[in-house]
């Protein structure tokens, strides 16, 4: 059986996979690692005490997951790897995969040292120090880091029932993207190139499409609909809807080549700028009414809010 957790973190993304055979645990992988904090400093509202937002990190620890046998980073902003330092504290790590491996010696650095430099530039430098600073002191605890560079879609067994491919965007961007943060960790601070490149990061964001036992899970990390609308989009049966259900998350077209049974939605109550977005709720209920959301979306006469750790599916 496959258990599928898409993890109420809040804003970001975390995604739990679980192979599990006669009740023992034979598989384990997370996509992402959530943000470093269950409210955003950019809109703390005070959280519903019905809250159950939960770190992901913690909902491994409560899993009683000790060891990840695959970790994906699909991109690197900070809600999708500021948790990467408590996800390591909690488990061991036998492969990471990311689109950037730093090297060795990088080290954490500080991203606000010059408050000149405009605020998108050392919001990208802070996103990329997280992932530093989170392999700087828990890096013992990840046996391989496996780059991956985008050059061709790559397929994985990774067990008898339970394989994935990996779906790229251009591999210009994963060049670009090591140039610009191998400068960085070199001690080069180019405000501009840092925010050309913090526009690019959720097309340069890696999907993936697991298979078990024929079904297909489709998990679309922050890539925007128009950037995947091609023969490639075959028929799913779950889909992690992208970038939060963002208005530009998904399409008609994009909708209409996937077919998706069951749609989630990672998000965070009460954020201000229409993530979820009600056009892209309805559209959704047009292919299915199986519509699942992380957080306690309230939205009235269209989204009743449900509090819960984790939106859990089983594929038998």
């Amino acid at each position: 059986m496959l258990l599928l957790d898409f993890i109420n973190v809040g804003n970001g993304d975390a995604t739990l996979l679980r192979e599990v055979e006669d009740g023992a645990l034979k598989y384990a992988a997370l996509v992402d690692c959530g943000h470093d904090r269950l409210q955003r400093d950019d809109h703390p509202e005070p959280l519903d005490p019905r809250s159950q937002r939960i770190f992901a990190g913690d909902f491994l620890e409560q899993c009683g997951v000790k060891k990840l046998d695959l970790l994906i980073l699909t991109h690197f902003h900070r809600d999708h790897v500021g948790g990467l330092a408590r996800v390591l504290q909690k488990a061991t790590v036998d492969t990471l995969a990311a689109t950037y491996i730093p090297p060795e010696t990088a080290l954490p650095f500080e991203p606000d040292a010059d408050p000149a430099m405009p605020k998108a530039a050392r919001n990208a430098l802070r996103c990329l120090n997280f992932y530093v600073s989170a392999l700087h002191a828990h890096g013992a605890k990840i046996r391989e880091k496996r780059l991956l560079t985008g050059e061709q879609v790559e397929d994985w067994p990774l067990t008898d029932a339970l394989s994935l491919r990996l779906l790229f965007s251009d591999a210009a961007l994963y060049r670009r993207q090591k140039e610009l943060y191998d400068a960085v960790l070199s001690g080069e601070r180019d405000a501009y190139a840092l925010i050309r490149w913090a526009k690019c990061m959720n097309i340069s964001a890696v999907r993936q499409r697991f298979c078990y036992h024929g079904r297909e899970i489709v998990l679309g990390s922050d890539v925007y609909a128009h950037m995947w609308e091609k023969v490639t989009a075959t028929p799913c049966d779950i889909l992690k809807l992208p970038h939060h259900g963002s208005l530009a998350s998904t399409t008609r077209k994009l909708l209409d080549m996937l077919q998706p049974k069951t749609v989630v939605i990672s998000e965070a109550a009460g954020r201000p700028d229409e993530r979820p977005h009600p056009y892209t709720i309805s559209l959704v209920r047009e292919f299915t009414q199986d519509l699942h959301f992380t957080d306690a979306v309230s939205i009235p006469g269209l989204v009743d809010p449900v509090f819960h750790q984790s939106v859990h599916l089983e594929i038998p």
